[in-house]
């Protein structure tokens, strides 16, 4: 009896008494049986039980224990998950992994205590189990944004076994905090004349969010008046407010304004304050003395208290600054009155007496007579016909419009007659006169006047205050002229584009705010409304401002989609009340802002590949492509497998993460593996990820690799010369682990030889004997060897595939003889399939058969001569040894042939890398053997030697 195994290694023998199998090696389940596919793991055995001769098959099933505790491939899972992120979202976790099979492999996950997170146990298509992440309570960042849990996996084996592993959440912002500024409200005060650049006030509005959800923006709101955004600069980056234009307390003493303060993220948020700034005022303006009436010459006779001229003051300053004392120099006969606020008379307050003021004492005179030519000097002063013009004229007069015509006279005579026109600079209404008018110099012409010039917007009610004063008696009166307004100005928009950044997962019926348009009318000749163009996704409302101005907010009424329309091309159309009206237009260009609404797509959902076995490391199987139709950091994709993609498969093909390429990473082997499923997930980067996957099947293509295998079962040696035809001498196992034609394989013996080869199940042949008693090409000795014999013959052994190209696996065998010690040599080499006909053992037969031939002539001459001579004592022949050489680096056959007759038995034993073939031939009666033991070795080796048991014949 004798047992074959089938594996690396033997784990198992058998008493060959009692025939019971006993370990002879540790055996360990997981080394024997590497994939978990298959519950079940069997070591194969094969039971040879000879005379008569049988085989048997056993498979022993190697029972698991719970020998491996479970771990996970990474000591920490780390995952970003968005607090944006709706509760009972799930998240997958890498699964841990356990060598042990059945009950003893992984059946549950724990996961630590937490108020955010709990898992759900799953099982996947091969029967794992792996756990999945699920959101119980919304995450708010600001309040944590790190969690640290720790999931454990446990087997079902008894005792049941551990292992954990760390999960690391990691909270991702999202804008769901607005800025806020320190106060809602700030009323400020600086010093008129405040040099251009001084700083205001340094705002700072602070945003729990992080990143550019954080970041935040400082802008006007429409609110804010056009003469504040001119006189106060808001640096968008800072929140700094400084002087840009002059400070005057005169002119304007409050600035109201609101900022806003918006943040950068995709759907930005923003928070306003309201800032009142005084303007303080400073003594920067002279008191201003303005005669209003004055009488001259006077009698001396004047009575007392008689009003000589009336005087007005002023000061723009205020308070101290702007209170005026006003005299005149003592010891003189006249005194001031208040008349009314700023208003004083000049009147005698003594008599009068011209011979009080001295002219010269005592006077004298002398007269002569002269006759003079007189030439002209300038001692005239120019004249116009009327000391006062009113001119009636309406506004909006265009540029360089005449007004009037003032025309003087003056008496003298050539350059000292020509005359040159300007106007008196004076203010009216805080406004110079020469801002209003000009008059053409040379001939006095008077142009222009203009509403919206004179008149800031601020007041819907344009004067012109002037003074009429009426001597003798003397009265003053304050004149105000209404400027009438009329729809002289068209509205026009601050810019000629408005841009508009606006998210496509921003809701329906949101409302954004747009630049408003100035009109110089006031009234119903201001803006009354406005328009837009036609759009299936905005509209406008008209609103009013604190101040009265219309403004128009802008509404999303359905909602954006960036894939479909990017950019929203609308135009914004503002018109007065005016008769006719008049109108301007502004761009408003809406940008859609991507959100990651589009998870990432494969070409296809399934692909079926098909890769030959032993290809190269880095060989690329395919390039999967992934496109998401976001953009940005939205369509930025990574690649990795799922969990429902085996370790084995992970370890043989490598993914790129980045470019999706799937490349060899361990060795092919059709033999081994055949079919490698694998899902691949392509998610993008965008802050609460999508993801998409597709499923891969690679067909491992085989290819004719291996070298046949065969396998001596059974060998029944020595074999007696009458054995009947048809005995099995032998039993042979043959097997290729390649596949279809690959793996068919033809096992043939030399031509000629008594045995054959029959089939006598799957892959396995007997030797059997086909004629004892025809030469059939047997190999024999016909006579004696001698020392000039060859000392080597040869055989060739051929076993081959039908894979394309063949393979096969080739033995030569060389019989050597030798005189006295007997000596195997182990030497097998690989030989071509097709050799020579005329072989050298053909050639060492023709020498043989002529060497006998002389020897049988000598022979008969020996014989003549010893007839005739004395006969003596003759002594045994020295015995021939033939033995095997094998020309190949494996195991020595396990027997050896010894023959002392000229007629020798041959014995082939043939070994290719994993198996056996034995061939033997009849040998001749009255023939004797010594079969030896050999031990196993490799190389060349000697047996000479050897003190090996034997058997004789």
């Amino acid at each position: 009896m004798r047992l074959d195994i089938i594996a690396n290694k033997k784990y198992l023998d058998v008493n060959k008494e009692t025939g019971e199998l006993y370990i002879v090696e540790k055996i360990d389940r997981e080394y024997l049986c590497t994939t978990k596919s298959s519950t079940s793991c069997y070591l194969k055995l094969e039971a040879i039980l000879e005379n008569p001769l049988r085989i048997f098959n056993i498979e022993v099933e190697i029972l698991d224990m719970n020998d491996n505790a479970p771990q996970f491939r990474r000591d920490a899972i780390h995952l970003d998950i968005s607090e944006a992120t709706p509760k009972g979202e799930r998240f997958s976790l890498s699964n841990a992994v356990d060598p042990d099979v059945g009950s003893n492999s992984v059946k549950t996950y724990h996961l630590s205590e937490s108020d955010y997170f709990n898992i759900e146990v799953q099982t996947g298509r091969d029967g794992s189990k792996l756990a999945e992440l699920i959101l119980t309570k919304a995450l708010d960042r600001e309040q944590q944004a790190v969690h640290n849990l720790i999931l454990t996996a446990v087997d079902g084996g008894k005792p049941a076994r551990s292992g954990t592993v760390s999960i690391i959440v990691h909270v991702l912002d999202t804008n769901d905090n607005a800025p806020t500024f320190n106060k809602a409200n700030y009323d400020l005060k600086i010093m008129e004349n405040s040099p251009i650049g001084s700083l205001v006030i340094n705002l700072n509005a602070t945003d729990l969010d992080e990143g550019s959800n954080s970041d935040i923006t400082y802008s006007y709101s429409l609110y804010t008046s056009e003469k504040t955004q001119e006189t106060f600069n808001l640096n968008p980056s800072t929140g700094e407010i400084t002087v840009k234009g002059m400070l005057n307390y005169e002119d304007f003493r409050i600035y109201d304004m609101e900022v806003i303060a918006t943040d950068k993220g995709a759907n930005s948020l923003s928070g306003q304050c309201t800032i009142k700034i005084l303007i303080e005022d400073m003594n920067d303006n002279h008191p201003e003395i303005s005669i209003k009436s004055f009488q001259s010459p006077v009698n001396e006779n004047t009575e007392l208290d008689t009003v000589i001229a009336v005087v007005s003051v002023s000061d723009k300053d205020s308070g101290d600054n702007g209170v005026v004392d006003l005299h005149i120099p003592d010891k003189m006969p006249f005194k001031l009155r208040e008349s009314s606020d700023n208003y004083y008379e000049l009147v005698v307050s003594e008599p009068l007496d011209r011979e009080k003021v001295p002219e010269g004492s005592p006077p004298l005179s002398d007269n002569e007579t002269m006759t003079l030519e007189l030439l002209d000097v300038n001692d005239n002063v120019p004249q116009f016909p009327q000391s006062f013009y009113t001119i009636r004229v309406k506004e909006n007069n265009a540029p360089g419009a005449l007004l009037s015509s003032l025309s003087a006279f003056d008496p003298d005579l050539h350059e000292n007659q020509y005359l040159v026109y300007f106007i008196l600079e004076k203010e009216i209404a805080n406004t110079s006169m020469s801002m209003l008018f000009s008059i053409n110099p040379e001939n006095g012409n008077l142009y222009k006047i203009d509403r919206e010039y004179l008149c800031t917007k601020t007041l819907t009610l344009c004067y012109l205050k002037t003074e009429v004063i009426l001597e003798n008696p003397l009265r003053i009166f304050n004149i105000e002229l209404e400027i009438l307004d009329i729809n002289d100005n068209a509205p026009h928009f601050r810019r000629d584009a408005i841009h508009l950044d606006i998210s496509e997962s921003t809701t329906a019926g949101e409302r954004f705010s747009l630049s408003n348009a100035v009109d110089p009318d006031v009234g119903s000749n201001s803006v009354k409304t406005y328009h837009l163009s036609e759009s299936e996704h905005f509209t406008i409302e008209i609103q009013s401002g604190r101040d009265g101005s219309k403004f128009a907010e802008l509404i999303l009424k359905k909602a954006l989609d960036r894939e479909q329309q990017a950019v929203h091309n609308l135009i914004l159309t503002a018109v007065d009340g005016g008769k006719p009206a008049r109108s301007g237009t502004a761009s408003v260009i809406v940008h859609v802002l991507d959100t990651n609404d589009n998870a990432p797509t494969f070409n296809k959902a399934n692909y079926d590949l098909k890769i030959m076995e032993n290809s190269p490391i880095g060989s690329l199987v395919i390039n999967l492509n992934a496109t998401d139709l976001d953009e940005g950091s939205n369509s930025d994709i990574t690649y990795s497998y799922s969990l429902y993609t085996s370790e084995k498969t992970q370890e043989t093909f490598n993914l790129n993460p980045s470019t999706g390429e799937i490349t060899v990473k361990g060795m092919l082997n059709y033999e081994d593996f055949r079919i490698y499923d694998m899902e691949v997930i392509a998610t993008d980067k965008g802050a609460n990820s999508l993801s998409g996957q597709c499923t891969i099947k690679i067909l491992i293509e085989d290819m004719n690799d291996n070298h046949p295998e065969i396998s001596i079962k059974s060998f029944q040696s020595p074999v007696n010369e009458n054995t009947e035809l048809d005995t099995v001498i032998a039993v042979v196992s043959v097997s290729d682990k390649d596949s279809g034609d690959n793996g068919v394989v033809d096992l043939h013996i030399p031509d000629k030889m008594p045995f054959k080869l029959r089939e006598s199940s799957d892959n396995y042949y007997e030797l059997v004997v086909s004629d004892l008693d025809q030469y059939n090409g047997e190999i024999r000795t016909m006579r004696m060897f001698s020392y000039r014999d060859p000392r080597h013959q040869r055989l060739v052994v051929v076993a081959k595939d039908n894979g394309e190209p063949a393979l096969s696996a080739t033995v030569t065998i060389k019989l050597s003889t030798v005189e006295t010690a007997v000596k195997a040599y182990s030497d097998m080499t690989e030989v071509p399939l097709e050799y020579d006909i005329f072989s050298d053992l053909n050639l060492y037969l023709v020498i043989g058969l002529g060497s006998v031939s002389f020897l049988l002539l000598i022979t008969i001459l020996v014989t003549i001569v010893l007839k005739c001579q004395k006969p003596k004592a003759s002594k045994a022949a020295p015995p021939c040894r033939n033995s095997v050489i094998s020309e190949r680096n494996s195991t020595i056959a396990d027997s050896t042939l010894v023959s002392n007759d000229a007629y020798w038995y041959s014995l082939f034993l043939a070994e290719t890398r994993k198996g056996k073939l034995v061939v033997r031939q009849p040998v001749p009666k009255g023939s004797r053997y010594i079969v030896s033991s050999l031990p196993r070795g490799t190389g060349l080796t000697d047996t000479s030697d050897s003190a090996a048991s034997t058997l004789q014949v």
